[in-house]
């Protein structure tokens, strides 16, 4: 359990600010450990379970109901976004930080991601570069800890280590009687999307999550890639390709027979099936289907696979026009959704900034970066003028690090004996170089790491999370873990 005097002193350290001057301010000398700033381990709270009738719609039936608040709930995540990805894109736009709104949130903080069995300690990350390139999780398990509040191990959609189905948010909400939906730029079938509907032993069981998210789940709204049809460019293909989807399962979407009991009331219910972008825009204004399963004509990212020099800077290789942007999507399912009187829950992945850092390319991060900060204000703009902070809440974050992104120059240096060991590690910033300039940066790996990424929320709720802080990073400040997001929701939506 954590320590009232610790979570006393980080409070107070929120209150100075720390967390984003120090978060995103990072490091150009070499750091020393602090034993003194390892906080308490993290320690799950049980995840309530009850069963769905005991929950109708009528429980939440007005906007201002104070009954399971907050009424809507949208996280977003940006997979393999570090801080430095985040930093890098501030840069490119405005060349300075912090540039987004979402970096003004009310709440900043860091959080860790490390899967089942693993551990984060803040003073040995800064004590030796190779500290985070062990112990990493993947999407999978990620996915499943901020869905469900429940550690698990890498591969795992929805399930414990035990390989048990745990309640994620999406059924929380359903039982609440929310409308639910999860978007995303890769295909809807993979790790970040099934860990937040789907139940299954292994994320590389793409046709099987396919078609229990297709059949068996009760979720309002899936938008992702994965079209069999099309290729990396949008283009037709001769033969069609089913990896993320199987035939069986998209001959019924396509034939409109696609679907299970959505709603409780014994009757399938059955998609409305879109593909082009033109459908997808249609969308984002006036009256929309009950269902929306939307796949755009294009194979496994929107934009990151297109054909051209990966290598190249931002949009140098001209954007595929025949598929929607994340924005042109979230927009789309916030529509699709919000005529729920008793809200929604959405999650919305920048999936292929993952991609494109697992592919160590800079202006194509730029570019995935820019179309996620971009649904980003598509959410915003949603509160705005449909909603109110009052009661939506938003979780802006990522599910790990991926190619540990630095500054040039960033390693460890030989300060040792002569023909020694190199001792010393040394994190650099990146180098802004004006607007619309990629910044001077340098990949470690090609993998994912185990450092803490960043966490912003705003809205009702938000201010929750400052009770859930695990830790103290002498860089990054105040951290929570990834399974305190659905932990605080689930806690949220449990008063009554």
């Amino acid at each position: 359990m954590k320590s009232d005097i610790f979570r006393s002193i980080v409070l107070g350290l929120i209150v100075l600010d720390i967390a984003l001057g120090a978060g995103f301010a990072g490091r150009n000398t070499t750091l020393k450990a602090d034993d003194d700033k390892d906080g308490p381990k993290y320690s799950q709270q049980d995840v309530f379970r009850e069963d769905k009738q005991k929950f109708q719609p009528a429980d939440v039936n007005h906007k201002n109901s104070f009954r399971h608040l907050p009424r809507n709930v949208i996280i977003m995540i940006a997979d393999g976004g570090g801080f430095n990805h985040f930093r890098a894109f501030d840069y490119y736009e405005c060349n300075q930080i912090p540039c987004m709104p979402c970096e003004d949130f009310p709440v900043r903080l860091a959080m860790s991601t490390y899967p089942w069995g693993g551990s984060y300690d803040p003073n040995l990350a800064w004590a030796s570069f190779n500290y985070v390139d062990k112990g990493a999780t993947d999407s999978a398990a990620a996915a499943t800890a901020m869905a469900t509040g429940v550690k698990s191990y890498n591969a795992a959609i929805g399930v414990d280590v035990n390989k048990n189905p745990v309640l994620n948010l999406v059924e929380r909400a359903e039982q609440l009687g929310k409308s639910t939906g999860v978007v995303t730029s890769v295909p809807f079938s993979h790790a970040t999307p099934a860990g937040f509907v789907a139940h299954n032993a292994s994320r590389d069981n793409y046709t099987q999550i396919a078609a229990d998210m297709v059949d068996k789940s009760a979720v309002d709204c899936i938008m992702g890639c994965g079209n069999p049809f099309y290729n990396a460019d949008g283009k037709p293909r001769v033969t069609p390709k089913y990896e993320f989807i199987s035939s069986s399962t998209w001959s019924a979407l396509a034939g409109g027979s696609a679907g299970g009991d959505a709603d409780g009331d014994g009757i399938a219910d059955s998609w409305t099936f879109v593909q082009t972008r033109a459908e997808f825009q249609a969308l984002a204004t006036g009256p929309t289907p009950k269902r929306v399963c939307g796949v755009p004509q294009v194979f496994e990212t929107l934009q990151q696979k297109r054909a051209g020099d990966a290598g190249d800077a931002p949009y140098k290789v001209s954007l595929t026009q025949t598929v929607p942007t994340l924005e042109e999507m979230t927009r789309a399912a916030l529509n699709v959704l919000d005529d729920d009187p008793n809200g929604f829950f959405i999650m919305i992945e920048g999936g292929a900034v993952d991609w494109a850092a697992h592919a160590n390319q800079s202006g194509r991060l730029i570019e995935e970066m820019n179309d996620f900060y971009r649904s980003i204000d598509a959410v915003i703009d949603w509160v705005h003028k449909n909603s109110d902070w009052g009661e939506t809440l938003v979780i802006i974050t990522a599910d790990h690090e991926t190619g540990y992104l630095t500054g040039p120059g960033s390693g460890q240096t030989d300060n040792g004996p002569a023909g020694g060991e190199p001792v010393e590690p040394v994190w650099n910033d990146l180098i802004a170089n004006g607007i619309g300039n990629l910044p001077a940066m340098e990949w470690h790996s090609g993998g994912h790491t185990n450092s803490l990424v960043p966490f912003f929320t705003k809205g009702r709720g938000a201010q929750s999370f400052k009770g859930t802080i695990d830790g103290f990073d002498p860089v990054r400040g105040p951290y929570i873990d990834n399974t305190d997001i659905a932990n605080t929701i689930f806690t949220l939506w449990n008063t009554k």
